[in-house]
């Protein structure tokens, strides 16, 4: 099928090899000028053929390796690389494939990644359906925050990391406020080096890509909400990408004395073989109504006035979405490099693991397969693409 989308400057994004040479590519530094040259120019971008990826990627990446390559020549680094794009707003069919979307420049403190996985969060589809636009990166958009792959090349400030190097993290500062335009979802981004760490050595890359976000947001929460050894937690959405996390965090990093967690029938086994004391089946019984309270609640799913009713006089209850109610507070996560740092022994050391959902990982032509799915709300844990090529 063939979509054809009004833009800005002549470019072309074709899946097709036979994409001519007079037509000039997407270059990324010029995406960020789209929005603002629309009533100067109107010419035609045309989608042809495939969301087949069948294409070799200069520098292969296996999820499963462990070892990185000692050194990558600039030479094997394209000028131009596979990527998924929205140019509006909207449902899934706004994303649309591109194979000559231009690699981005680096800063003096980013790393350029070659992608080799990267998961997708809730917060990725709401952005495209346009819900944070107010404060959201200019148009056209490459989607994705969580990555895990290898340091192609480096900026002159970077001291920390080196080519060769196997990171992971999620790339963009602040989740909400001018996200970054050229995300994950391509075969290489760039990142600035504060947010990454270097990924455990006991998981490979589509585990890796799955907890940047979520670890980080459950992380913060915990730690905003105060909790502390010997204290009780009851997890709304115990089975999700940052609800399975919450669990893992409150009792192996935290020392929570007593984790209760909510989730559907079907997941209630899940629960419990992540350390839940009380797992509690939502479809038979409302957690509200049980006789013990707990100190901290951290609803992940958006219960409204129902949260606060399960916490004890002067305890913390965490939202990620929906309506707050007090004493119930909101937050935002903002990236971390230093969290990832701080985790990664508790990875390594296996007490805290990285959950993946069963159905993934999506390949890279798979994408609007993967976001579907997702908006469901029905994953368990995190829902990843690999590999990127």
């Amino acid at each position: 099928m063939e979509a054809i989308l009004t833009t800005k400057i002549p470019l072309s994004l074709s899946s097709s090899s036979s994409t001519s040479s007079n037509t000039p590519s997407l270059s990324l530094s010029s995406l960020s000028t789209l929005s603002k040259t629309t009533k100067k120019l109107s010419n035609t971008l045309i989608f042809k053929g495939t969301q087949h990826c069948n294409y070799p990627s200069s520098l292969k990446i296996c999820a499963m390796s462990q070892t990185a390559p000692a050194s990558v020549e600039p030479s094997t680094i394209p000028t131009e690389m596979k990527a998924w794009i929205y140019e509006d707003y909207g449902g899934v069919d706004v994303l649309k494939f591109g194979s000559n979307v231009k690699v981005p420049e680096i800063k003096d403190d980013q790393v350029l990644i070659k992608v080799a996985a990267a998961a997708l969060n809730p917060v990725d589809f709401k952005r495209r359906l346009g819900k944070f636009k107010a404060s959201d990166s200019p148009l056209p958009t490459i989607p994705g925050y969580d990555v895990a792959g290898v340091v192609v090349k480096v900026g002159s400030q970077v001291k920390e990391f080196k080519v060769g190097d196997e990171v992971y993290g999620d790339i963009s500062e602040k989740a909400l406020d001018g996200p970054k335009q050229f995300g994950s979802l391509a075969e290489y981004t760039a990142v600035e080096d504060k947010l990454l760490a270097l990924k455990p050595k006991n998981i490979d890359f589509v585990q890796a890509a799955g907890l940047p976000l979520a670890v980080e947001t459950a992380y913060e929460g915990l730690e905003r909400a105060g909790m502390s050894p010997g204290k009780s937690i009851l997890v709304l959405g115990g089975a999700g990408g940052v609800g399975s996390l919450v669990i893992q965090l409150a009792k192996q990093v935290f020392g929570a004395s007593r984790v209760a967690a909510t989730a559907s029938t079907g997941k209630i086994e899940f629960l419990k073989s992540l350390g839940v004391d009380l797992a509690i089946d939502y479809t038979k019984e409302k957690f509200e109504d049980l006789p013990e309270k707990f100190d901290v609640v951290y609803d992940t799913v958006g219960e409204g006035e129902r949260n606060v009713k399960a916490v004890k006089e002067g305890g913390s209850v965490v939202v990620l979405t929906g309506a707050v109610t007090p004493p119930g507070f909101r937050f935002v996560v903002t990236s971390n490099g230093e969290v990832l740092k701080k985790l990664n022994p508790y990875l390594e050391s296996g007490k805290v693991k990285p959950i993946i959902d069963p159905k993934g990982p999506f390949t890279f032509d798979k994408v609007v397969e993967a976001f579907s799915y997702l908006e469901t709300n029905r994953a368990t844990g995190k829902v990843v693409i690999h590999p990127i090529s």
